[in-house]
């Protein structure tokens, strides 16, 4: 029998001196931080579910500016499509019970990362 991959979407979101991450209140990775992010539903556009997921988790309309990467891990069913993105209306802040909490990441002083492939992703698009 075949068993369908979940297919995700994040974005980094460059903001001030930083990007914006938020505080997972849900497994996997509860209580670590990430990339607003979250799963496209059957019959949505990638793109879309972004923008969706966005205004959910943050309360902030975006722009997409460029793919960074497409991530997968062995035996891991999630594909990780990861776009920056630009605000174009409101102003960071919690917005779903997903998450508790939300901030501003220095580049060189990242909190606890709940997902191995954040770091690197955010290291691959730094460069």
């Amino acid at each position: 029998m075949w068993s369908d991959p979940k297919v995700a979407v994040g974005a980094i979101i460059p903001y001030k001196s930083g990007i914006i991450l938020v505080q997972r209140a849900i497994e996997p990775g509860l209580g670590k931080w990430t990339f607003p992010s979250g799963y496209v539903n059957r019959g949505e556009v990638v793109e879309e579910a972004l923008r969706r997921e966005l205004l959910e988790e943050c309360d902030i309309k975006c722009e997409i500016v460029k793919l960074v990467g497409i991530y997968s891990e062995e035996n891991n069913p999630v594909i990780f499509i990861v776009y920056e993105a630009k605000i174009i209306s409101g102003e960071p802040k919690k917005n779903d019970d997903e998450n508790y909490d939300i901030m501003i990441a220095d580049f060189d002083n990242l909190p606890d990362l709940a997902f191995n492939h954040d770091k690197d992703i955010i290291l691959s698009w730094k460069n």
